[in-house]
């Protein structure tokens, strides 16, 4: 599977792109572009518009991939993957997040209704919830439900 143009316009719509470096909450990492983050990534850098859409491609593929491979030959709609791939680029992927976590485990049991109200839990920062994450949450789980 590949993430859906739904999903990359859904992504665009929450991330917002940014030209500049910025800190999104205090608690956060320099994010750049369409939220991109990482080592390379420091405040104080500027990306022109093709570098962001560049960045968000490739970053879009390997969060596509690693979902992928994590779902393996779990029976999986399109719309649960593009909530889940929503869900790991904004979380991350590994320990801490979308391959370690409850919501994961549930899906590849089969566990659909019970997953999708996993989405909810992931609304926090530093242990306080925040309203952009809660939002985002619950309209993952409505796609991932087979929502608009």
């Amino acid at each position: 599977m590949t993430p859906s143009p739904k999903i990359i316009t859904f992504i665009q719509g929450y991330e917002k792109c940014r030209l500049k470096a910025y800190m999104p909450t205090p608690n956060d990492r320099p994010t750049l572009g369409w939220g991109s983050t990482g080592p390379d990534i420091r405040m104080g850098m500027k990306w022109t518009q093709v570098q962001a859409d560049e960045r968000f491609a490739r970053d879009l593929a390997r969060f596509g991939g690693q979902v992928s491979a994590l779902l393996g030959s779990a029976p999986t709609t399109q719309d649960q993957y593009d909530a889940l791939v929503s869900f790991a680029y904004n979380v991350g992927y590994g320990d801490g997040g979308l391959k370690t976590s409850t919501l994961l485990r549930m899906h590849k049991a089969g566990d659909y209704a019970d997953a999708a109200l996993q989405f909810a839990r992931w609304d926090k920062q530093a242990g306080k919830s925040l309203a952009g994450l809660t939002k985002r949450r619950a309209a993952e789980a409505a796609i991932y439900r087979g929502g608009a």
